[in-house]
């Protein structure tokens, strides 16, 4: 019997969006570590707010649809704002219901001073390196240094000429170049270094900067990496059984 093709929707609807979304979904171990992350915060925003007056839209939400921004490659928080209007998933994991209202675009620029700042991006990184299940993936044993260039958002008027800068490029001190350390390890680890800013270029935006003035571009980039490692982490962090082989 062929089914009847019907466009009015039901007055009433009794969906449970956490049954809708998938046991092995790669978002729920993603806003688990990013749940226990905010919760190791939770001292730090409230501090950034004020004990009375009307209730502003929760940090712990605005920063899971900032990461959810960067997850998805979406272009701007006004198109992340449609998209949570009617998309299931993204609502899970922002926490918010089928039938709350989704706050304002402009919410994000009001909060960029206080909420999505260098200082709380890198709390919450080292909030998320800090669990007690990451930070056994640590070693203190070597660390590696790189950097990457982002293009700035700016106009060419706003360019001023700068002196010759110290030295010229190259592999760092001599002495640091000629060490076995460097040579064996920081040199064979570089590829790692490089998949991160090649991940946040490419999928989370950092091509070209969208935030102008130093303070907010660092505070774009704290945060980038962060989700880079949200990402990560679940494969890391599975047993061996489950843990799928590199492709």
């Amino acid at each position: 019997m062929r089914g009847e093709d019907r466009t009015s929707g039901a007055l009433f609807s009794y969906i449970d969006v956490e049954a809708r979304i998938a046991a092995n979904h790669p978002l729920r171990e993603m806003r688990r570590l990013a749940d226990a992350t905010l919760a190791e915060l939770d001292a730090r925003f409230s501090a950034l707010y004020e004990r009375i007056g009307r209730p502003s839209t929760q940090p712990e939400r605005l920063l899971r649809a900032s990461l959810l921004q960067l997850l998805y490659s979406i272009r701007s928080e006004r198109q992340l704002v449609e998209r949570l209007e009617f998309d299931m998933l993204f609502r899970w994991f922002v926490g918010l219901s089928l039938d709350e209202k989704v706050f304002n675009a402009s919410t994000f620029s009001k909060n960029r001073d206080r909420l999505l700042t260098h200082e709380i991006a890198q709390e919450f990184l080292s909030s998320l390196i800090g669990l007690p299940e990451v930070k056994r993936l640590m070693s203190a044993e070597h660390f590696s240094v790189d950097g990457t260039m982002l293009k700035a958002w700016a106009s060419m008027k706003s360019f001023r000429p700068k002196g010759a800068p110290d030295g010229g490029p190259g592999n760092g001190p001599p002495q640091v170049a000629a060490s076995l350390g460097y040579a064996t390890i920081s040199q064979r680890l570089r590829k790692r270094i490089e998949e991160g800013f090649g991940w946040g270029k490419a999928v989370a935006g950092l091509m070209q900067v969208k935030v102008r003035g130093l303070a907010k571009v660092r505070a774009v980039f704290v945060f980038v990496m962060a989700a880079y490692n949200i990402v990560r982490l679940p494969k890391l962090l599975a047993p061996r059984s489950e843990a799928r082989p590199a492709t």
